[in-house]
C-alpha cells in the first residue's frame, strides 16, 4: 500500500488531473503533475509542476524518481514514456492498459477477440481499404483515426460511396500515412458510460450507468441515475466489469456504449482514467471517481459508489465566454448548484472550462 504522506505522479495536467490532486491532498498526499503546459489546472493545485514534453525521458525519469506511483490524466501519452515511468515507480493503469485504449483499431480488436459487443468494423489504410471496408459495412458508417481522436475530433460519417474520397483526403491531409477504422453507424437510443474502478487485490466498484447527452461530438449533459432498464444496466454493469478484468486494470477506467433502439449494448470506447460523465460523483456520491482513483493506484480499500442523490451535470465550453465573464451568480442562485472552474485562463470556443453539477429529487 502506498499510504498517505506519499507523493503521487500525473501525466497529463488538464482538469481531471486537477481534480484528482485535489482529492488526493484531501487524503494527506502530495501530488507531481507532467505536462508540456506551464501553470496548468493540476499544476495549480500540486505540490510541484514539472514542464516537458512526453518525448522527453530525461525528464520523465526525473519526474517518476520523485513519485511512489504514477497515474494518467491523459491517455495520449507514448508507449516509452510510460515505460521509462515504470523504471521507477509502479504505473497503474499500467502502460498495458495505455497501450490498448489510446488506439481505436487494438482498442476494437481487444474487445472483438475478448467478445465484448462492438459495432461491425475494419481497418482501414488507403481509399482503396475504404472503399473495399464500405461495401462490406454498408452506410451510414463512421471513419475515425485509430489513434489521437477525441470529442468527436478525427471523424467523419459517410453516408454514400461518393463520400469516401472526400472523407479519406481530409483524414490523410493531418498525416502523411494515415491509419484508420471504419464502423457501422449504430441508430442508437442514447449514450452511457460505466465509470469503474478496480483494485490492486482485484477488488471492483462502479457507479451504474451515467446517461450521456452530445453537442457537436463534445459531452454536453449527464444525468444520473440513466434513465434506462435495469436489465440493460445489469448487462451494461457486466460487460464493464469484464473489461476491467480482461485488462487487467488497476485504477479507474470509463466504458462508453451505445444502448441501440432494441436494447442492444455497443462498446463505443474506453478512457482509462476518470470521465467527464463521473464529474458529478463528486457531490452525488459517498466517494467520488477522483479519490477512488487515488484508492486503488495506492492499493487502499476502494469507497462506496452508493447515490446519495440523483444529479446532472452540464459541461461549460469556451463560447460562454463570447461576451465576457458568465454572471456565475445566477447559476448559485440555485442552492442545489455546484461550480467548478479549472483554472484555464484561454477560454476557446469548445474548450472545457469547467462544469455545472445539480442535485435534486430526479435526474429531470
Amino acid at each position: 500500500m502506498i499510504l498517505p504522506g506519499s507523493t503521487l505522479g500525473v501525466l497529463g495536467s488538464g482538469q481531471l488531473g486537477r481534480m484528482f490532486a485535489l482529492a488526493a491532498r484531501r487524503m494527506g498526499y502530495r501530488v507531481h503533475t507532467l505536462s508540456p503546459d506551464r501553470d496548468s489546472p493540476t499544476g495549480q493545485v500540486g505540490d510541484r509542476e514539472f514542464v516537458a514534453s512526453y518525448e522527453d525521458l530525461e525528464a520523465i525519469h526525473c519526474f517518476a524518481a520523485s513519485v511512489q506511483v504514477v497515474t494518467f490524466e491523459f491517455e495520449n501519452v507514448p508507449a516509452a514514456t510510460a515505460a521509462a515511468a515504470a523504471e521507477h515507480a509502479p504505473v497503474r493503469p499500467a502502460g498495458s492498459v495505455l497501450h490498448t485504449s489510446q488506439n481505436r483499431l487494438r482498442e476494437k480488436n481487444f474487445l472483438a477477440a475478448n467478445g465484448f459487443p462492438v459495432a461491425p468494423f475494419a481497418a482501414v489504410r488507403s481509399l482503396a481499404e475504404l472503399e473495399a471496408a464500405a461495401k462490406t459495412i454498408g452506410f451510414p458508417a463512421v471513419l475515425k483515426t485509430a489513434g489521437w481522436g477525441y470529442d468527436g475530433k478525427g471523424q467523419a460519417v459517410l453516408r454514400t460511396f461518393e463520400d469516401a474520397p472526400r472523407a479519406w483526403a481530409a483524414l490523410a491531409s493531418d498525416a502523411p500515412s494515415p491509419e484508420a477504422i471504419l464502423e457501422a453507424f449504430v441508430d442508437f437510443a442514447c449514450e452511457v458510460s460505466v465509470v469503474a474502478a478496480r483494485g490492486l487485490d482485484g477488488s471492483y466498484a462502479d457507479w451504474g450507468l451515467f446517461e450521456n447527452q452530445h453537442r457537436d461530438h463534445v459531452l454536453d449533459l449527464t444525468l444520473w441515475p440513466a434513465r434506462i432498464s435495469e436489465d440493460v444496466a445489469r448487462r451494461a454493469r457486466e460487460i464493464a466489469r469484464g473489461v476491467l478484468e480482461a485488462l487487467d486494470v488497476v485504477g479507474v477506467l470509463c466504458v462508453e456504449m451505445f444502448v441501440a433502439r432494441d436494447g442492444a449494448l455497443f462498446v463505443n470506447e474506453l478512457a482509462p482514467r476518470p470521465h467527464n460523465s463521473g464529474h458529478l460523483t463528486i457531490e452525488a456520491s459517498a466517494t467520488s471517481q477522483f479519490e477512488q482513483q487515488v484508492r486503488a493506484v495506492c492499493g487502499l480499500p476502494l469507497g462506496s459508489t452508493e447515490l446519495l442523490r440523483p444529479a446532472a451535470m452540464a459541461n461549460l465550453l469556451g463560447d460562454l465566454w463570447a461576451s465576457g465573464e458568465p454572471r456565475w451568480h445566477r447559476a448559485l442562485q440555485d442552492p442545489n448548484v455546484k461550480l467548478h472552474l479549472y483554472g484555464k485562463t484561454d477560454a476557446r470556443p469548445g474548450r472545457k472550462m469547467g462544469h455545472l453539477t445539480a442535485l435534486g429529487i430526479d435526474p429531470e
